[in-house]
């Protein structure tokens, strides 16, 4: 399993990393571009890179590979249906930031692919093939999906990748962690957008930023993502984020509540400090190993649920 060969659908930021990283890891490894121009950049570094998707879902057919899909939600459709009518059979996962609507188009549109989901929770403001780095992924949590009835051999195809790459695995149930990643991950880029726009006040005024320093910077450092990268996730996890919003909203209304009848931000400001602590605890977490069972998906799921991470097999 850990040696598997592996296929690459998209090779930006994520994909060309992913690339890198099984290079680097010593795995064979070929990948796909829907642009020439990053194809032929990714050839120049030595990559295995075609334009030609159709000719890289067979040969991953022909090998057994593990396909990753990693490319912006509203580009699987298409890429779903390539799948099906080249290497309908293939073992696939995803790279994708929402996983209920991603796991919704394999069903629909490549229903005898041996899906299992994933998520390497890594990345930066920057994209493209020119932003990837081997080492993107190390010591990163790497979701795997753990709803019933998935392929065994699948995921453990998935969680070997991961740990190939660096990352601990945390195994979720899809729409347990579309939930999730709308609090930490896609509401944190729509308040940053807001807090880049507020900081920015009228255009003619540029005092503001020309006073802001670290406070400012990290508060709005997603900011600077690719617009349609970020609407391609956050739009594709609408209901979840919906539920973020108007907890984030219901806060800033009691903050602006206390603000002006009392004066007083000592909520708020308390929730946020402990908040902030139970986090830094979690960056050190607890780690267990498992082995592959029938019935052990849902041992898994609860394993994430508390927080721990899967760093191997107990066989």
């Amino acid at each position: 399993m850990g040696e598997r060969a592996l296929c690459v659908v998209g090779t930006g930021l994520i994909g060309g990393s992913l690339l890198r990283a099984a290079d680097k890891a010593g795995r064979t490894a070929w990948g796909t571009s829907a642009s020439e121009g990053t194809a032929e950049q990714a050839r120049a570094d030595g990559f295995d890179v075609t334009t030609d998707l159709d000719a890289a879902l067979r040969r991953a057919a022909q090998a057994d590979a593990l396909v990753v899909l990693a490319t912006p939600l509203p580009v699987l459709p298409e890429v779903l249906r390539r799948v099906d009518a080249v290497a309908p059979t293939v073992r696939l996962t995803d790279a994708v930031s929402v996983k209920v609507a991603v796991a919704d188009d394999v069903a629909r549109y490549a229903p005898r692919a041996r899906y299992v989901g994933g998520h390497p929770m890594a990345g930066t403001a920057e994209s493209g093939w020119t932003a990837a780095s081997a080492g993107l992924f190390t010591g990163a949590a790497w979701v795997v999906m753990a709803d019933d009835g998935l392929d065994l051999e699948v995921w453990a195809d998935v969680a070997e990748l991961a740990w190939a790459c660096g990352s601990h695995v945390v195994p979720a149930a899809a729409d347990e962690h579309d939930l999730a990643v709308a609090r930490i991950s896609h509401l944190p880029h729509l308040l940053a957008a807001v807090l880049a726009a507020v900081g920015a006040g009228e255009p003619d005024d540029d005092l503001p930023l020309a006073l802001s320093a670290g406070s400012f910077a990290d508060g709005t450092r997603v900011a600077g993502t690719r617009p349609e990268l970020v609407l391609a996730m956050c739009e594709g996890n609408r209901d979840a984020l919906l539920a973020a919003v108007d907890e984030a909203l219901g806060r800033l209304g009691a903050m602006r509540g206390a603000l002006a009848s009392t004066g007083g931000l000592a909520a708020t400001v308390q929730a946020g400090y402990l908040a902030r602590q139970r986090w830094a605890a979690t960056r050190d977490p607890l780690t267990q190993r498992v082995s592959l069972r029938p019935g052990v998906l849902a041992e898994l799921r609860e394993l994430g649920r508390r927080g721990e991470v899967l760093v191997g097999w107990n066989d």
